[in-house]
């Protein structure tokens, strides 16, 4: 565990703990300032989270502390800062911080898949459902779409669901009925309730669910076979999402290594643009 990062350190004393929505903000929140929060008072941390300070106090006793600084005291000791925790922060303007934000959650990222199995687990799922439904709504809708775009250059039949309402259950059935045996979802904060409901119907029907989400306590765990967890960015009046699409295109090479004709799929399409003049060199 000593050449984990911080962030990954603080994550492990949620792992396998059913958790309620407000306990999910607030480790979502020791996670994402994992190097600051040793040194958070509860109140600070509440603010952090959005949520009452007694609510800090409940969640470390349901982690099975004293309180909150007996919480505290472990986390100085399992995830302390760095030397350089912080330095030079006040020289960079807030654009730049936002740039730097991403950056740590790509580094996130890389340290999460020095474990190559969860990924390769999905893209085993993915490839292997006829047809793959790709599920994304409001703020992930726009990664939906991507991930899907790149899908249907090598899978035979992709089915992107980037909008909700009525007929989303209806899509999900019809996708079942046709052979489909898993989904792939993105969910990013806030996350809609609509998407959440959708992912209960899929594995009711008894679909396998993917999801790429902003944490490993986003809502949608509770509905997950696997969830992959890629943060984003909260430096900016809207959230950035580099790490959740980095992640959707790995799954794709993921999908693409257990998809026996991707290559040949790939040249065809290459030949087909090039003979209709698709793109400008």
């Amino acid at each position: 565990m000593s050449g984990s990062s911080p962030a990954a350190r603080v994550q492990q004393l949620f792992e396998g703990r059913r958790l309620t929505p407000t306990q999910r903000r607030i480790a979502h929140s020791m996670v994402r300032r994992a190097g600051d929060a040793p040194f958070l008072s509860s109140v600070e941390l509440a603010e952090l989270a959005g949520v009452s300070q007694p609510s800090v106090t409940r969640f470390a006793v349901a982690l099975g502390f004293d309180g909150y600084p007996a919480l505290r005291k472990h986390l100085r000791e399992v995830a302390p800062a760095g030397p350089a925790e912080g330095e030079g922060e006040d020289t960079y303007n807030e654009y730049q911080q936002a740039v730097l934000g991403e950056i740590e959650n790509l580094r996130h990222l890389a340290e999460l898949l020095a474990d190559p199995g969860p990924v390769e687990r999905a893209g085993r799922l993915l490839a292997a459902s006829r047809p793959l439904l790709v599920l994304g709504l409001r703020a992930a809708s726009s990664q939906a779409r991507g991930f899907g775009y790149f899908a249907a250059k090598v899978h035979p039949d992709v089915r992107v669901l980037d909008e909700g309402g009525s007929m989303l259950h209806d899509r999900i059935d019809a996708a079942r009925r046709a052979g489909a045996s898993a989904l792939i979802c993105f969910a990013l904060p806030r996350h809609p309730r609509e998407a959440v409901d959708a992912l209960a119907h899929a594995r009711d029907r008894g679909l396998a669910v993917v999801s790429v989400a902003d944490s490993a306590f986003a809502p949608v765990a509770a509905h997950s076979d696997l969830l992959i967890p890629a943060a984003v960015g909260t430096g900016l009046a809207f959230d950035t999402a580099c790490a959740p699409m980095l992640l959707g295109r790995v799954l794709l090479e993921a999908m693409c290594d257990d998809l026996p004709d991707a290559q040949a799929r790939l040249e065809e399409f290459d030949a087909n643009a090039a003979s209709r003049q698709l793109f400008v060199e």
